[in-house]
């Protein structure tokens, strides 16, 4: 039984926001957030360029789908699988009813910002540093993806995830 998916068909929406200070801060949900246009999510460490990756292979918001956390937790003993559920994956924002895989090469809305698939965020050891052995291990391949923020806004846990079609 899946763990982080919904079971009703819905339009696909944000089910959590996270942000840290900077590297290796604790990670914070937020019921909203401001996405602010070329940066990131407003008091996050992406967007304030002080980020482990800020010099080598910066993102500026980092996503992950339930459907994502749903592999990585599959298998998983009950101590991986709740720091998962909890953030500790450290990916900035969490949508359900969507594969990431879904948004490569496309644009989207969620609440009033819009966004554009940026490639994928492979885990790294340093996530094993600060949150704990076994989360890279776990999320694999499918670890979420970064992307950019091409108009800022505000989002909010709930809010719908809109591909936008054409957006010329």
């Amino acid at each position: 039984m899946p763990l982080f998916r919904r079971k009703q068909h819905r339009p696909a929406t944000l089910t959590a926001i996270y942000i840290a200070a900077h590297a290796g801060a604790p990670v914070q949900e937020m019921d909203s957030a401001q996405a602010d246009s070329g940066a990131g999510l407003r008091g996050d460490r992406y967007a304030g360029k002080a980020g482990f990756w800020k010099a080598t292979d910066a993102c500026q918001v980092t996503l992950i789908s339930t459907d994502d956390l749903d592999r990585a937790a599959r298998g998983q003993g009950a101590q991986t699988r709740d720091r998962l559920a909890h953030g500790q994956h450290r990916r900035n924002l969490v949508i359900d009813g969507l594969k990431t895989k879904q948004l490569e090469g496309k644009r989207f809305r969620i609440g009033t910002a819009v966004f554009a698939y940026d490639k994928p965020r492979p885990p790294c050891g340093y996530l094993d540093q600060i949150e704990g052995r076994g989360l890279c291990k776990a999320l694999g391949r499918h670890a979420g993806v970064c992307i950019r923020v091409l108009t800022g806004g505000r989002l909010a846990v709930g809010d719908v995830v809109e591909i936008i079609e054409n957006p010329d």
